[in-house]
């Protein structure tokens, strides 16, 4: 199916109008860009990032009637000139095919890999986890997510009670418990986490106990895993130490490398032991030892 994409540069005020407007006038779906380079690291919980100079893009059946989307985005937006309107033609091709092209499988540490279900495994006696891309955070790619990966490989969880605390797609339990674990739980703020990871978990035959967090019920463990954010990671610090076992392992990520001192300072105020910090990118992963 062809498509067309109407955009505009805007400030950041005009954004969420702007995406409003799109919808109203008919647009299949709305995505923000930045238009200025202006990286945003570690946005709020629940928000959408919005950069103070950012693209508004609309996506529209090729059959649209651009002049008449135009005049509506006028009657709504009268901020905005027609002549800052951009129409582009999008190429007509398989976009799902496109979409799968993009993810191969990938290795972490010696033996764990991340296979899209649509897949062959390249190493068919590994530790292969079929995993594919969808809305919620986690299948490999990013940095921080890496990082975990690379670390449980490293330290395979055997016979151990594992918690991943912001599961997002599952993938860290989803290891956790291809690599040993006796029990595995993951918990997150987001639904659509929860369901994801659920999905994932049937797809590698797994039975892992997901709640959301505020249903999220667990007696101490020898593990806790957190790709969360920096802020959340000390917010949560006394629900961390709640959930872990005397002189059990935390493993925290999704810091960016320039936030890890404050960190390590922090959790070592709260009682905990730093063994290592391992940064990939501009991102780090830190690993401690509760001390009682």
């Amino acid at each position: 199916m062809a498509w067309i994409q109407i955009n505009a540069t805007v400030e950041e005020a005009l954004a969420e109008p702007l995406s409003d407007a799109f919808m109203a006038v008919g647009a299949c779906s709305v995505t923000f860009e930045d238009a200025k380079d202006q990286p945003i690291f570690e946005p709020e919980l629940g928000t959408t990032p919005i950069w103070s100079l950012t693209r508004v893009v609309g996506l529209f059946d090729a059959e649209t009637d651009t002049q008449a989307v135009l005049t509506g985005l006028g009657d709504l937006i009268t901020d905005i000139a027609a002549d800052q309107y951009k129409i582009e033609a999008l190429e007509d091709k398989d976009w799902v095919r496109a979409w799968m092209d993009q993810f191969k499988p990938m290795r972490f540490g010696e033996r764990l890999w991340i296979v899209p279900s649509w897949h062959t495994p390249p190493e068919p006696d590994a530790v292969n986890l079929k995993l594919d891309p969808g809305m919620a955070f986690g299948t490999g790619t990013h940095p921080t997510t890496s990082l975990c990966l690379a670390w449980l490989d490293q330290h395979p969880p055997t016979g151990l009670k594992v918690i991943d605390y912001g599961c997002g797609s599952g993938i860290l339990a989803l290891a956790a418990q291809k690599l040993g674990a006796a029990s595995v739980k993951g918990t997150d703020i987001d639904p659509q986490a929860i369901q994801a990871s659920q999905q994932n978990a049937e797809r590698n035959s797994a039975v892992i106990d997901f709640a959301l967090v505020a249903e999220f019920i667990s007696e101490p463990v020898d593990l806790l895993i957190a790709n969360i954010l920096a802020g959340p990671l000390q917010t949560l610090a006394p629900e961390f130490t709640r959930l872990l076992k005397p002189h059990g392992t935390l493993v925290l990520s999704g810091l960016l490398t320039t936030q890890a001192e404050e960190l390590i300072a922090f959790y070592r105020q709260q009682g905990y032991e730093f063994l290592h910090q391992q940064d990939l990118d501009d991102w780090s992963r830190l690993s401690f030892q509760k001390l009682a």
